[in-house]
């Protein structure tokens, strides 16, 4: 199986790569990921740790920075954001190498810990080849994934058998997964809900109703401002998920003469005590990473998206929900229904003729209702360093 699958890489890998060098000098948010992951680009040094932590992208980096923090850890990932966001808090960081360069790319670990759905079986196989004991943490599988799952399901047990514990997100992510070959399940908790994460800056509390379209998409943009009137006490800010697409919500707005500003042009002082003075627009385009807790901190209202159009599944609504405001979703969130299931109070907008009437008039505040114990992966891990050190 290992040899008939790195055969197919190979193969795979000599018929992309001339396409694959053409999209990185097209798209910014591949200049260096597809060059890094597919031909080593500034990847072949490695240090090393004691935890490799692999986890995807923004999310997901951003749920696992408190637990990795707390070893000796080095961090893989896929995305350009993941990348950034990892480097503000890990020195070892590297972009995940393709899987035909893995067996002489991967630095030695004592334990590997994969996040969610990241299912790479060169660095699973290698993993345990070099002496690791590998995690798997937040494992969930959807029901819009399920069925792709189960047709797959000899290589996902092929893949499980490198695998020596999973912490799944509930019991039916736990009971799909032994069907798929999992051992040693056990039904954990969402580490996306496990961390509160803090505001980096302390932004003034503005004067008026603070509105955040956050995590929005291609096209939620346009759905949510021809559904919603700003009125004379509101203030709006829209976060784009992606940065790639700054430019292209900048020209939405452009298009629909809206007046705005960009995050990236306000001047703060050090104490960003004077957001009321610089924020003189009704409308904020936040065109900058790492800053949308600062604004969910004094936000009235969220509107969270990757939610309104079909395809996407929604966006942790956790964050949010620390900050004591209104939170209103759309009804396509089924990649994040069990965070969903821990947050009270969430207003689901199955009409978007009903947005407006809902930002202006909705009053009860999101609350997170359950409390995640993370302990038993923290367990897991310390034993893993624990007896391999003892060997």
């Amino acid at each position: 199986m290992i040899f008939a699958y790195y055969l197919l890489a190979l193969i795979l890998w000599f018929l992309l790569a001339p396409f694959l060098i053409i999209l990185s000098f097209f798209k910014d948010k591949y200049k260096l990921s597809i060059k890094s992951r597919f031909f080593l680009y500034k990847n072949l040094r490695q240090n090393e740790a004691d935890i490799h932590f692999h986890a995807c992208s923004l999310g997901e980096v951003k749920s696992i920075e408190k637990l990795a923090s707390m070893f000796d850890s080095k961090i893989t990932v896929i995305t350009q954001t993941g990348f950034d966001a990892a480097r503000k808090f890990c020195k070892k960081v590297n972009f995940l190498a393709y899987e035909i360069f893995i067996p002489f790319w991967l630095k030695p670990c004592k334990i590997l810990v994969i996040f969610e759905a990241e299912y790479w079986l060169m660095l699973v196989f290698f993993a345990k080849l070099k002496g690791a004991k590998v995690l798997l943490i937040n494992a969930r599988i959807s029901d819009n994934s399920y069925n792709s799952y189960r047709r797959f399901a000899f290589f996902y047990k092929y893949v499980f058998k490198f695998i020596d514990e999973v912490f799944s997100q509930s019991e039916k992510d736990k009971q799909r997964l032994i069907e798929l070959g999992a051992k040693n399940v056990k039904v954990s908790c969402n580490i996306k809900a496990s961390f509160s994460i803090l505001p980096n800056k302390n932004f003034s509390k503005i004067q008026e109703r603070l509105i955040v379209f956050a995590s929005t998409h291609k096209g939620e943009e346009e759905l949510l401002l021809s559904n919603f009137n700003l009125l004379e006490n509101d203030k709006l800010i829209i976060a784009p998920r992606h940065p790639e697409r700054f430019f292209e919500v900048e020209n939405i707005l452009l298009k629909k003469e809206f007046s705005f500003q960009k995050f990236s042009e306000l001047k703060f002082d050090r104490k960003y005590e004077n957001l009321n003075k610089l924020f003189n627009t009704q409308i904020l385009l936040l065109d900058s990473l790492g800053e949308l807790i600062n604004f969910y901190a004094i936000s009235d209202v969220v509107v969270l998206g990757g939610s309104f159009i079909k395809g996407i599944g929604g966006h942790n609504p956790i964050e949010p929900a620390q900050f004591n405001n209104v939170l209103i979703s759309g009804i396509y969130i089924h990649n994040q229904e069990n965070l969903f299931n821990m947050v009270e109070n969430v207003n689901f907008c199955n009409d978007l003729k009903e947005l407006d009437l809902q930002i202006h008039s909705l009053k009860k505040i999101a609350k997170i209702s359950t409390n995640n114990d993370i302990n038993p992966i923290i367990k897991a891990i310390k034993e893993g360093i624990n007896g391999r050190e003892s060997v």
